[in-house]
């Protein structure tokens, strides 16, 4: 079939399911997207290699970036054209989505509603990472490592594994022999509702969410899973999730697995197959944080038991590579050590003088001192220690890797022994990414600037301990863009990026740049707007305050009267979202009663709660208001009543003040150009339209938006924000009042 047939057949597809489908109705914009969509996939050439010919036509690559506006109904958009196309090209879908709870989202009621109205009919699955799903081998071991009269096969090893057990002094002790106890009953109730099939493993399914702490413990990951060789690998619930795969035509991930599955072959393979990324906007940071890296330099008793553990395996099996460990084990620590040293004699004044804390009563946390590399020059006195450091990380890496080769093909050919030898397996990986971290670090630290291109951010922190002191270091990519060129978009054919949210200032630009697609000759972007009436439908008030946003306390104070004022008119479901834990702290305290018993606060209620209470008051015809931090400004579906009066207190910048925005501001004065107006600006920009999307949920909402920031009227950075907003008819406080008389 010829590309623009398959488009078309595809493109054919969706317009048979807006006409037949229950409940779906045409939408001029939803159905450009599903054109553009059918185009795209239709374009790429799936499964041909690249080929070293250099007269030969190279396999096509086609890639769509579309911001879809709120009502357009993107998911029907982008996936009714792109299963339809991977059922006739015999490949598949693989949709990224920013968050599980999104994932969950298309898994349990899109795909399920669009499979059923599909003529042809088509498999679908989640996929998430190893961590979100229980080991049982582990947890088997955990509990058996406190009865090993009935577990023989464990040892003295087993009892120290991850740093679990340890021996607590002085008055800790009681309190830990308690907490002990409770984790084992957390344990024994988790393998009893594996056994009985009351759960499955997934810790999303889990009724309470689990202990951070506790369920690190016995998390499934990549470093020590013995795979098909595991004695408990029949009854894994990951691979059990993995079986589901296999013959999935439409496989639903999040970018963070994306990113880190890439060259891994966990997933399907980018050169064949069709690629979404819903809520895009978040991608540029999931990859900043993907390939970023640290290492600890001072908390290393994990060295010796690593090598400990190599040496023992490794004999066992007579593996070749051992003579080295024990040297270069003992040169790691030595060269973390001296390291910490050099640090702390280099920075220590700066480190300790940047510690601080914050927060209050059950609340207080210490925040690490950090110091940052200017330019992302390591010290001419880092370098040497820090390449020897890498060798011989590179070396304990080799051995390791001997170990477990050779581990691997012992379970193969003794499956009787699978039980033991898979323990010794998950006793070097639980220890095995720390050296991998070590390595991986050193090798960023070592990269020195180059004229032309950002410079790798480099910082070392230092938190205090107890008596102990903390020293870590870190290095990350300083341009998203760059990055997913070379890890991402490098292997993908055929993709299409959406959300609601991908122009800043109205333009494409700044998005563009941040996913490594700007100048992307197979690239296109294509707005579709929102099919709401934004004029009619809402007010944008702009209640700006006398008092200068840059003066906190003054603009607080100021702001939180007019605040005060305009709650006490909400008749229904409002939403005021605070850029600080300060200014809600103050807001809050200066309700009046009547007024406090309305508010619902972030900070004070589960999030699934606190929803759930808003729309029950509602519902009941009370007026109801939610305070919420800026996680609230995104993903928040309030529509109709539940949303009529949208408050932002003020504009959400978000400086480059993390190392990594530092690093990158400061290369970009270096070069002469202006931070502020080059990320600030845009990045805001993008912030507020999540913002201000809060309000205008279906055709029929009516809501007003209130901002008590003047910058947003008052300066030409602001009218560069007000163009990226909805055209909402923008009114002022008095114009206002005087329509409401």
């Amino acid at each position: 079939m010829e590309k623009a047939e398959m488009a078309r057949a595809a493109l054919a597809v969706f317009d048979r399911l807006v006409q037949t489908g229950g409940g779906l109705r045409a939408r001029p914009g939803q159905r450009l997207m599903a054109e553009q969509v059918a185009c795209t996939f239709s374009e790429a050439d799936l499964g041909k290699p690249s080929t070293l010919d250099a007269e030969a036509e190279p396999p096509a690559r086609s890639i769509a970036v579309i911001q879809a506006g709120t009502g357009v109904g993107k998911s029907l958009a982008y996936a009714a054209p792109a299963i339809a196309l991977a059922l006739a090209r015999n490949t598949r879908v693989m949709i990224s989505t920013a968050t599980v709870a999104l994932q969950e989202q298309l898994v349990h009621k899109d795909l399920p509603a669009l499979a059923k109205a599909f003529e042809q009919p088509f498999r679908f699955a989640l996929a998430k990472g190893r961590g979100r799903y229980l080991c049982r081998l582990k947890l088997e071991r955990l509990l058996a490592a406190h009865d090993p009269v009935a577990h023989p096969e464990m040892d003295d090893d087993d009892l120290h594994d991850d740093d679990l057990f340890h021996e607590p002094a002085g008055a800790q002790a009681a309190l830990a022999v308690q907490d002990d106890a409770v984790r084992q009953a957390t344990y024994a109730a988790m393998l009893g509702d594996l056994a009985s099939g009351r759960w499955s493993g997934d810790r999303d399914t889990l009724a309470t969410p689990p202990d951070p702490v506790l369920w690190q413990s016995v998390a499934a990951d990549v470093g020590s899973c013995a795979a098909k060789h595991c004695p408990s690998y029949g009854q894994c619930s990951y691979y059990e999730q993995r079986k589901q795969l296999v013959g999935a035509q439409v496989i639903v991930v999040n970018h963070d697995l994306l990113l880190s599955s890439l060259g891994s072959r966990a997933l399907p393979e980018l050169d064949n197959c069709l690629l979404v990324l819903d809520e895009a906007h978040h991608l540029p940071a999931t990859a900043l944080d993907q390939f970023a890296s640290h290492m600890d330099l001072s908390r290393l008793t994990w060295v010796d038991r690593l090598a400990s553990r190599t040496l023992k395996v490794g004999g066992l099996l007579a593996v070749e590579e051992m003579a080295d460990v024990p040297k270069h084990a003992a040169l790691l620590r030595q060269g973390l050590q001296d390291l910490a040293r050099l640090v702390l004699h280099q920075h220590g004044d700066e480190l300790r003088g940047s510690q601080r804390v914050w927060g209050g009563g059950r609340h207080v946390r210490e925040m690490p001192g950090r110091v940052r590399l200017p330019q992302g020059r390591l010290p001419e006195v880092l370098i040497t220690p820090m390449a020897q450091l890498a060798h011989s990380a590179q070396v304990f890496i080799d051995a390791l890797r001997a170990v477990s080769k050779a581990l691997r093909a012992e379970m193969r050919d003794h499956p009787e022994e699978a039980r033991r030898l898979a323990t010794y397996y998950a006793q070097l990986g639980s220890l095995a990414p720390r050296l991998e971290a070590v390595h991986a670090t050193a090798q960023l630290l070592l990269q020195q600037p180059e004229a032309s291109s950002a410079p790798v951010a480099k910082w070392f922190t230092l938190q205090t301990r107890g008596d102990y002191l903390v020293v870590q270091a870190h290095a990350s990519p300083t341009l998203p863009g760059a990055t997913l060129r070379h890890h991402l978009w490098a292997a993908v054919r055929g993709a299409v990026l959406t959300s609601a949210t991908l122009t800043s200032c109205g333009k494409f630009d700044f998005f563009l740049k941040e996913a490594g697609l700007q100048g992307d000759p197979d690239a296109v972007a294509l707005e579709v707007p929102s099919p709401f009436d934004f004029a009619a439908q809402g007010r944008l008030v702009l209640a700006g305050t006398r008092a200068d946003p840059k003066d906190a306390a003054a603009f607080t104070a100021e702001m939180v009267q007019a605040l005060l004022r305009d709650l006490a008119q909400v008749k229904h479901g409002a939403l005021v979202l605070f850029t600080s834990r300060e200014q809600l702290r103050q807001a809050t305290e200066a309700l009046p009663p009547g007024l406090r018993e309305r508010v619902l606060v972030q900070t004070e209620w589960p999030r699934a709660q606190l929803l759930s209470r808003h729309g029950e008051r509602v519902a009941g015809g009370q007026a109801s208001i939610v305070f919420g931090m800026q996680s609230f400004g995104e993903g928040l579906d309030l529509p109709g009543r539940l949303c009529e009066d949208l408050f932002i207190t003020k504009l959400p910048f978000m400086p480059p003040d993390d190392p990594v925005g530092e690093a990158r501001a400061e290369w970009l004065r270096a070069n002469g150009r202006d931070p502020f107006m080059e990320l600030v600006v845009p990045a805001t920009a993008i912030r507020l339209a999540q913002w201000v999307g809060r309000a205008i949920r279906t055709e029929d909402d009516e809501a007003h938006v209130y901002c008590y920031d003047r910058r947003l009227s008052q300066t030409s950075y602001g009218q560069r924000l007000l163009s990226g907003l909805p055209p909402f008819t923008q009114v002022t406080p008095a114009e206002l009042a005087a329509s409401a008389g």
